[in-house]
C-alpha cells in the first residue's frame, strides 16, 4: 500500500497548513478541511481494516490446512495393511487331549489317571493315584517296636520317601490336568486376540483399540508364564524328592560303614575267639589224636 503511505499523509497536510475556506467554486460545491480530512481517516480506518480481515482469513486458510493434513495423517495411521494377516499369522501349538486309544484301560485302572491329566483337581489326582500306584502297606500294630533304631529309621525314611512321593505325583497330576482342561479356553482368547490384531475394520484400529489388545496380550501372557512356573514347580518338587531319596540312600551307606567299622574288631574277635575254642576242643577230645 506505498500508494497510500505517500498520498494521505501529503494531502492531509496541505489540508491543515490551508486555512479554512468559504468560496464557493464555479460549480456550486463548497470545500471543506474538517470534513475532508475525516473523511480521508474513515478511509485509512477501513484500509486498515481490511488489512485485519486479511491477516485473519490467512490465519484460518493456514489453519484450516494444518488441520487437514493432520486429519489425513490420522486417517492413513488408522488403516490396517491389507496383507498383513497374510504375511504374519501362523499357527501355534496346542494342547491335546488324552485318549482311550493312547491309554487302553484293559483292567479299569487307567481311566481315572487319563481324567486326572486332561481335566486336573485333588480329587480326581487322588483317584488316578489309588487306581495305579500299588498301595503302601503297613506294619502289624502300626508301630516298629519290633526293629532295632537303624532298622527303623531306615524304614521310616523309606515311608517317608513314599509319602512325599504320592503328595508330589498327586499335585503334578492336578497341576497338569488343571492347565490342559483351561487350555482350550486360552486358545480360544488366542484367537480372538489374533483376529483382532489382523482385522481391517477401522474400530478396532483405533488407540483405544490397540492399548486394549496390547493390555490383553500382557495378560495372556503372564498366564501364560504362571502356567509354565507351575509346571516348573512340579518339576522342582519331583528333584527334591530324587535328590531326598538319593540322600537317603548315601546316609545308609555311610550309617552301615560306621557300624562296620566299630563292630568289625569285636566280630572278629568272637569269630576267632569261638575257632580257637573249638579247635581246642577238638584236640583235647578224648579222641582227638
Amino acid at each position: 500500500m506505498t500508494y497510500r503511505k505517500l498520498f494521505f499523509p501529503g494531502f492531509a497536510l496541505l489540508l491543515a497548513l490551508a486555512p479554512v475556506a468559504h468560496a464557493q467554486f464555479g460549480s456550486g460545491i463548497v470545500f471543506d478541511p474538517t470534513q475532508s480530512a475525516h473523511a480521508i481517516e474513515q478511509i485509512e480506518q477501513g484500509v486498515q481494516s481490511l488489512q485485519t480481515a486479511e491477516q485473519i482469513y490467512t490465519t484460518a486458510y493456514t489453519t484450516m490446512n494444518q488441520v487437514i493434513a493432520a486429519y489425513n495423517l490420522a486417517y492413513q495411521m488408522s488403516r490396517m495393511p491389507q496383507n498383513l494377516a497374510t504375511r504374519y499369522q501362523s499357527d501355534f501349538s496346542m494342547w491335546t487331549n488324552f485318549s482311550s486309544a493312547s491309554a487302553p484301560d484293559t483292567y479299569g485302572n487307567t481311566s481315572a489317571w487319563i481324567n486326572a491329566l486332561d481335566l486336573g483337581s485333588p480329587t480326581r489326582a487322588v483317584s488316578a493315584y489309588n487306581s495305579a500306584v500299588i498301595p503302601l502297606q503297613s506294619y502289624p500294630g502300626g508301630n516298629l517296636s519290633q526293629q532295632d533304631a537303624d532298622t527303623r529309621t531306615a524304614i521310616q525314611n523309606q515311608y517317608a520317601s513314599s509319602e512325599i512321593g504320592q503328595a508330589t505325583l498327586t499335585n503334578s497330576l492336578s497341576t497338569l490336568g488343571t492347565i490342559r482342561s483351561d487350555s482350550q479356553t486360552f486358545q480360544q482368547r488366542l484367537a480372538n486376540l489374533e483376529s483382532d490384531t489382523y482385522s481391517t475394520d477401522p474400530s478396532q484400529q483405533t488407540s483405544n483399540a490397540l492399548l486394549g489388545k496390547i493390555n490383553s496380550a500382557t495378560l495372556l501372557q503372564i498366564h501364560s508364564q504362571q502356567d509354565a512356573n507351575q509346571i516348573l514347580s512340579t518339576v522342582a518338587a519331583q528333584q527334591a524328592l530324587d535328590e531326598k531319596e538319593r540322600l537317603d540312600e548315601r546316609n545308609r551307606l555311610i550309617n552301615e560303614s560306621i557300624y562296620f567299622q566299630q563292630n568289625f574288631p569285636n566280630v572278629m574277635q568272637q569269630v576267632t575267639g569261638g575257632i580257637t575254642d573249638a579247635i581246642q576242643s577238638i584236640s583235647l577230645s578224648p579222641g582227638g589224636r
